[in-house]
C-alpha cells in the first residue's frame, strides 16, 4: 500500500488552492470578460452586410437607416440588463444575452437568405433590436463587474474591454501590449488579404495565430494570481504577530443617542444629490445637470460618428469606391475603433492620475477631432474616405470609455449597472436624429432627384440608389455642426467638474483596499494559529 508523504499531500493541497484562486479570482474574470466582449461586436459590422439587406429586401436608404436605428437602440438601451444585474449574478445576464443574440441574428439571416417569407419592416426592426440588445447584456455582465473589481483602474479596464468588442498601466501593462499585438496582427492580415488570395491553409494559419494572441492574456492571469498566492502564503506562515495599536483613552460616560431619522423617499431626495464622487441614487443621477450635459454631448458626438460608420457601405458606393475598398473601410473602422478605446482609456487614466487632466476635457478634444473625418466625407477629398474611416473609427471608440468612466467617477459605483446603460442610451437618440432623419432622408431625396432627372421610375421592391458627392454632403455638414455644438456643451461639464478632478478621486478606493488587505491578513493569521 502506497501512502503519500506529508510534503506531497501539502503540495497537492497548495496546487489545488492555487487553481481555485485562479478560477475564482478577479484576474481570470477579466480574461473571461475579454473573450465575451470579443464575441459581442456584431453591431459594428452592420455596414458590411447592410447592402445585402437593402438589395435582398428592396429597402430605400431611409428604411435601411431605420433598421440601423433599431440596431443602435437595442445595442445601447440596456437599462433592463442593468436592473437585472442589480439583483442577479452576472451569469444570468450573460445567459439571457446569448439567447437573444442567437434568436435575433438567426431570424435576420433567414430573411436575407430568403429561407422564409419576406418579413414586414417592423419585424426586421424587432429582430435586429433583439439581436443587438444582447450586446448590452454582455457589456453589463462582463464590463460593469470588472469596473467594480478594479475601481482604481476603471479607465484602462473600460478601454481594453470595450476595445475587444472593437488595469492601470502599472498593474496590467503587459495585458495592454498583448491586445495591441493582436490589433496589429489583424491589421497586417487585413492588408495582406486585400493584396493576395489566401489558400485554405493560410487562412487556417492566420486564424490559429489570432486564437493564440486572444488566449495569451491567460498568462497574465496566472502571473498576477501567483503573486497574490505567494503573498498569502507568506502571511499565513509568518510566525510574527500582527501588531494592532490601540489608542489608550479614558472611557467617556455613555451618551444617549437620538432616535434614528426616518428614511426619506428617493423621490424627495432626487433633487438633493450628494457630493460628486459619492454614490448617487438612480433618480439623483438622472435628474442631475451633469448627466443632462453628458447625455446631450453623447447624442451629438456618438450619433455623428455612428451615422458615418453605419453608412460606410453606401458612402463608398456613392463616391465611386470599388466594393473591395468598402470592406477595407469597415476593417479600418473596426481596428481603429479598438485602438481609440484602448487609447482613451489608458491615456486618460495616466493623465488623470499624474496631471489631474479631467476626462471631460479629453472627451471635448475627441469630439473636435471627429469633425475632421466628417468634413472629409462631406467634401469627398481624394482618397479621403480611407483617412475618414481611421479618424471616425478612432473617435467613435475613444468616446465610450470616457463617457462610461465619467459616469462612474461623478455618480459613484453603487448603481453603476443601471447608470452605465442609461448613458449608452444617448447613442440611439443621436442615431435616429442624425442617421434616420438627416442622412437617410437627404440621401433618398437626392436619389429621387437623380431618378427624375434621368427619366426613370422606381419599381416596387427596388432599392433606391444615389451616386455622387451630393448624396451625403449636406448630411455631414449638418453632422459636423451638431458635433461642434456637442463640443461646446461638453466644455460646460469641464468647467463644472474642474474642482472635482483636481482632487484625489481615487483616495477612498485606496483606503478601502488597504483596510480589506489588513483584515484578510489578520483573518488568515488567526485561522492558522487557531
Amino acid at each position: 500500500m502506497v501512502v503519500a508523504s506529508p510534503s506531497t499531500a501539502h503540495n497537492l493541497t497548495n496546487m489545488r488552492g492555487f487553481a481555485i484562486q485562479v478560477i475564482t479570482g478577479r484576474w481570470f474574470m477579466v480574461f473571461a470578460s475579454l473573450l465575451i466582449m470579443a464575441a459581442a461586436g456584431a453591431t459594428y459590422m452592420f455596414s458590411l452586410y447592410s447592402n445585402d439587406i437593402k438589395s435582398a429586401l428592396g429597402y430605400d436608404q431611409t428604411t435601411l437607416n431605420l433598421l440601423s436605428f433599431f440596431k443602435d437602440l437595442g445595442a445601447n438601451v440596456g437599462v433592463l440588463s442593468g436592473l437585472i444585474n442589480e439583483v442577479t449574478p452576472p451569469w444570468v445576464v450573460l445567459l439571457i444575452g446569448a439567447i437573444m443574440n442567437l434568436f435575433g441574428y438567426t431570424m435576420i439571416w433567414l430573411a436575407v437568405a430568403k429561407k422564409m417569407a419576406k418579413p414586414q419592416v417592423w419585424l426586421m426592426c424587432l429582430y435586429i433590436c433583439i439581436g443587438a440588445n444582447s450586446q448590452s447584456f454582455a457589456n453589463t455582465g462582463a464590463l460593469v463587474t470588472c469596473v467594480k473589481n478594479f475601481p482604481e483602474s476603471r479607465g484602462v479596464v473600460l478601454g481594453i474591454l470595450k476595445g475587444y468588442v472593437g488595469l492601470s498601466g502599472a498593474i496590467i501593462t503587459q495585458f495592454l501590449y498583448i491586445s495591441l499585438g493582436l490589433a496589429g496582427f489583424l491589421m497586417f492580415i487585413i492588408i495582406i488579404e486585400k493584396q493576395f488570395t489566401f489558400t485554405q491553409g493560410e487562412y487556417g494559419g492566420s486564424g490559429a495565430m489570432v486564437l493564440f494572441l486572444l488566449f495569451l492574456p491567460l498568462l497574465v492571469v496566472f502571473i498576477e494570481e501567483f503573486k497574490r498566492w505567494k503573498m498569502k502564503q507568506i502571511i499565513m506562515n509568518d510566525p510574527s504577530p500582527i501588531n494592532v495599536v490601540y489608542n489608550e483613552k479614558p472611557m467617556e460616560p455613555a451618551v444617549s443617542l437620538p432616535p434614528p431619522e426616518k428614511q426619506r423617499s428617493c423621490w424627495t431626495t432626487c433633487f438633493q444629490p450628494p457630493d460628486r464622487g459619492d454614490d448617487y441614487t438612480i433618480l439623483q443621477a438622472l435628474f442631475s445637470i451633469d448627466m443632462l450635459i453628458l447625455f446631450v454631448t453623447t447624442i451629438c458626438g456618438v450619433g455623428g460618428t455612428l451615422t458615418a460608420i453605419d453608412n460606410l457601405g453606401q458612402i463608398g458606393t456613392s463616391l465611386g469606391y470599388p466594393k473591395r475598398s468598402i470592406s477595407t473601410f469597415v476593417s479600418l473602422v473596426s481596428i481603429w475603433n479598438y485602438l481609440g478605446r484602448v487609447f482613451s482609456g489608458f491615456v486618460s487614466e495616466i493623465f488623470l492620475v499624474k496631471y489631474k487632466f479631467p476626462r471631460p476635457l479629453m472627451l471635448t478634444i475627441i469630439l473636435l477631432l471627429s469633425c475632421v473625418g466628417h468634413l472629409l466625407i462631406a467634401f469627398n477629398v481624394p482618397s479621403g474616405l480611407y483617412v475618414a474611416s481611421i479618424i471616425i473609427g478612432f473617435c467613435f471608440g475613444a468616446q465610450w470609455p470616457l463617457v462610461f468612466a465619467i459616469i462612474s467617477e461623478i455618480f459613484g459605483l453603487k448603481y453603476y449597472s443601471t447608470l452605465y446603460n442609461f448613458g449608452g442610451s444617448a447613442s440611439p437618440v443621436g442615431s435616429y436624429l442624425l442617421n434616420v432623419r438627416v442622412a437617410g432622408y437627404l440621401y433618398d431625396r437626392e436619389a429621387e432627384k437623380q431618378m427624375v432627372a434621368s427619366g426613370l421610375r422606381r419599381n416596387s421592391g427596388e432599392d433606391l440608389s444615389c451616386v455622387g458627392v451630393e448624396c451625403f454632403k449636406l448630411s455631414f455638414i449638418i453632422i459636423t455642426a451638431a458635433t461642434l455644438f456637442g463640443c461646446l456643451i461638453s466644455l460646460i461639464l469641464v468647467v463644472r467638474t474642474k474642482k472635482f478632478y483636481k482632487s484625489d478621486i481615487y483616495k477612498k478606493f485606496r483606503e478601502a483596499a488597504k483596510t480589506a488587505e489588513m483584515e484578510m491578513a489578520m483573518d488568515n493569521q488567526n485561522g492558522v494559529r487557531s
